[in-house]
């Protein structure tokens, strides 16, 4: 019966932290299409609390925040944001949908990749 009980515990705990990291990433969608970037940054920070043990979603989160650094006129955030995406997760869709934001950055002017606006960070 106690294992029975603890291995219930077990299920529900894991089954919230999904809801809970969902919610929040539905919220940072919602708080986007209004514009309220700072809402974003706030439920997005959340959603990085509790997926650590969800590596999924880390492409999907980063490339929202890129979207609103954009929104916010941090056009070289968002695009060293992109480059991450790009970097850390190639195989995904997000790598893709990153390129074609920094392509669009560089159509726009706000992108310079042969000038070499964006600083790399010392590698340790």
């Amino acid at each position: 019966m106690r294992i029975l009980f603890v291995m219930a515990l077990a299920l529900s705990v894991t089954g919230c932290t999904r809801w809970s990291m969902n919610s929040h990433l539905d919220n940072a969608y919602r708080a986007y299409d209004a514009g309220d970037c700072a809402k974003v940054t706030l439920e997005l920070s959340q959603v990085d609390r509790t997926s650590r043990a969800r590596p999924y979603v880390w492409p999907e989160v980063s490339m929202l925040r890129g979207q609103c650094l954009e929104r916010q006129n941090l056009f070289v955030d968002a695009a060293q944001t992109y480059e991450y995406i790009i970097t850390q997760y190639p195989q995904s869709e997000y790598a893709y949908r990153a390129h074609a934001r920094l392509l669009t950055l560089e159509q726009l002017g706000h992108y310079h990749p042969e000038r070499g606006d964006i600083v790399r960070p010392a590698v340790y």
